[in-house]
């Protein structure tokens, strides 16, 4: 039976879909079967994201309208054949898609995968519910500045609000400076993660070559590059998400910048 993680963050821009893309190829390179939804429908990025967007022929809306089953709508990974999408349609609106169809989209696959992983679109409206509403678990995606961070926080009410417990919602802090943070130019993991109070479950350093990656529909994970440090960084979290004790790399824990963590207790009204 399948573990089911929505990857939201509330602001667009900040790595959902390359984060969603790349966990599923490092989960799927440890031997586990993965499902990947694409749920951000109208936009559909996830199959670019894994160089798939040449062999969808069905989508998500077509199990909706009844044309196929979602297993006869998924498109397998060239390269890892435990890897599969359930890709969004680029000609339709999130209207056409609702909390009960996925709820029965995923129950569906649900008995035939160890993990699905629901890429959330930008945004709280119909499409955020749409992409949680079958979750189990979340991951929510931020990035070290305060827009982004005041957004995750607004997320994480809103998934504990419909039902979602605490301890199942963890935190991913995407293009991490260190240097910026040595500088006292930048948030650290610790001001982060005491602010929203969630579990933080992976720190994704920036990297040009996870930009590459991205637009050459190559995971970092699958590209020849797994010795990459960004590579290690996805098989930890993995890793952590199937329940094994992995401390995060002591090399991006360093001491915070005292007036800008005052800055932000302010801004979220907390001691």
């Amino acid at each position: 039976m399948a573990k089911t993680y929505v990857v939201t963050s509330g602001k667009g821009g900040v790595g959902k879909t390359t984060i969603s893309a790349t966990l599923g190829a490092a989960l799927a390179a440890k031997g586990d079967k993965v499902c990947l939804i694409d749920a951000d429908i109208g936009l559909k990025n996830l199959d670019l994201t894994l160089g798939l967007e040449n062999r969808v022929v069905h989508t998500i809306l077509d199990v909706v309208n009844g044309k196929v089953t979602a297993l006869e709508a998924l498109v397998r990974h060239k390269q890892m054949k435990n890897l599969f999408l359930l890709a969004a349609s680029q000609i339709a609106t999130k209207e056409m898609l609702s909390p009960d169809d996925m709820r029965r989209i995923v129950a569906e696959l649900y008995p035939k995968f160890d993990f699905i992983i629901v890429d959330s679109p930008a945004g709280i409206e119909r499409g955020f519910r749409n992409a949680v509403a079958a979750a189990d678990h979340a991951l929510v995606v931020t990035t070290p500045e305060l827009p982004a961070i005041t957004d995750a926080d607004r997320v994480i009410g809103l998934l504990e609000n419909a039902g979602m417990a605490e301890d199942d919602i963890r935190l991913i802090i995407n293009r991490f400076k260190p240097n910026m943070v040595k500088r006292g130019d930048m948030l650290t993991k610790d001001d982060i993660q005491e602010n929203l109070a969630i579990e933080l479950v992976g720190i994704i350093p920036d990297s040009e070559d996870v930009i590459v990656a991205t637009n050459t529909g190559n995971p970092i994970t699958l590209n020849g590059n797994q010795e990459h440090m960004i590579a290690h960084v996805f098989s930890n979290i993995a890793l952590r998400l199937k329940g094994e004790m992995i401390s995060i790399d002591k090399d991006l824990i360093y001491g915070g910048s005292r007036g800008f963590r005052e800055f932000f207790k302010r801004i979220f009204g907390r001691n």
